[in-house]
């Protein structure tokens, strides 16, 4: 099997039928323009509406920036992969796109989950929910979705950046998708793997647990 080091990727795509090339770029390129639209749209609108000032939609805004950031991360390369022959795409590009995929993915995740709770909050505490949630919590927990996201986006870039040698650097899929990468490597990747499953399975009951708080206990003033 012949190692070597890698300065550059080949991304399949979606597909090779030529007669397909037309139809998928427009189907991708209308599911884009609308997520971007959708997603920018919302968050002016949520800043210059004094009635969606809240904490809900506060969180809202930068879930809808976070799927901007997520489409606009794989979507372009992707599109111009449909029409050109070069498909490669180089090493710096590929770890930048993976890392701000992980980070993009991450943050959703946290995101929802913080979601989560204000809505438990409001169902629970509605007398005190303006005082739980204050501007000040709410900034502090977005900017901590963030902060972990980008951590461990982090350490998956840093243990994919330590793999010498590649077996092919033909990706079969169309963006730099971790488990695809780590499939190519020759060298021991177990340490990355056990850590993308701890990271998922770790965001997966922290997310599940939020959306599914214990039953609140209400009692009537005395």
């Amino acid at each position: 099997m012949k190692l070597s080091t890698v300065t550059q990727f080949i991304l399949l795509g979606l597909s090779h039928v030529p007669e397909l090339r037309v139809p998928l770029f427009l189907v991708f390129l209308l599911i884009y323009g609308v997520t971007v639209l959708a997603n920018l749209g919302m968050v002016p609108l949520i800043q210059l509406s004094s009635h969606l000032h809240t904490p809900m939609y506060f969180f809202l805004s930068h879930l809808s920036f976070v799927d901007f950031c997520y489409s606009s991360v794989i979507v372009p390369k992707m599109l111009a992969n449909i029409f050109t022959k070069d498909k490669a795409i180089s090493f710096p590009a590929c770890m930048v796109q993976f890392y701000l995929f992980c980070t993009c993915v991450i943050t959703e995740i946290f995101l929802l989950a913080v979601m989560a709770y204000d809505r438990f909050v409001v169902i629970c505490n509605p007398l005190l929910y303006m005082v739980i949630m204050s501007q000040k919590l709410c900034a502090e927990l977005v900017s901590g979705c963030y902060l972990l996201a980008s951590v461990s986006a982090l350490v998956h870039l840093c243990l994919t950046l330590e793999i010498p040698f590649y077996r092919s650097n033909v990706i079969n899929h169309f963006f730099c998708d971790p488990p695809p990468l780590l499939r190519l490597a020759c060298s021991f990747v177990t340490v990355n793997k056990f850590l993308l499953f701890i990271v998922v399975n770790f965001n997966e009951v922290i997310t599940i647990t939020s959306s599914s708080p214990p039953t609140c206990s209400s009692s009537s003033p005395s």
